[in-house]
């Protein structure tokens, strides 16, 4: 099973076992849905979905069998996951992306540490040794993701790539 990370549960709700969620995840109306198993804390607890709803900015959500706040008590602050196979894309997710080897020709630039939300576009931030490289995933900077072979291909574009 691989995992993918979805958010936070940063605190419960009121006393019926809801908790609030933190997440940025871009498939959030796939998987915010009644009898979707979610995987909670580093032991990947399976939880299911009962209820959603958005408050403010948070995710608020109850789960099968967790009917108060002793039973949700214990996943404050736990990182949320779902099993990759569970959401059915064409594609790739953002996350897939991370721990990619990133190259320029055949020239090494680093591995793919994270990826940076941005309301235009995604920025892949690539690290070797203490540098960083702040590369748009867009076609015009990202020529080729093979995720088979754990390489991504970054077009040679002057100043793109920090030298120093």
């Amino acid at each position: 099973m691989k995992y993918i990370y979805i958010g936070d549960v940063v605190n419960t709700h009121g006393l019926k076992g809801e908790v609030r969620l933190i997440s940025n995840f871009e498939y959030k109306k796939r998987i915010f849905k009644k009898n979707f198993k979610l995987y909670i804390g580093r032991s990947k607890d399976e939880v299911v979905i009962n209820t959603y709803r958005v408050h403010k900015e948070y995710d608020m959500l109850t789960f099968d069998g967790l009917t108060s706040i002793d039973d949700v008590i214990i996943y404050k602050g736990d990182k949320v996951y779902i099993n990759r196979d569970d959401l059915k894309i064409k594609g790739y997710f953002n996350e897939d992306l991370i721990g990619l080897s990133a190259y320029s020709g055949d020239k090494y630039l680093g591995k793919v540490e994270y990826i940076m939300k941005n309301k235009a576009h995604d920025i892949l931030v690539i690290t070797l040794d203490d540098k960083k490289n702040l590369i748009p995933n867009i076609k015009e900077f990202v020529s080729k993701i093979d995720l088979e072979n754990g390489r991504i291909e970054i077009k040679e574009i002057e100043g793109l790539i920090n030298e120093n």
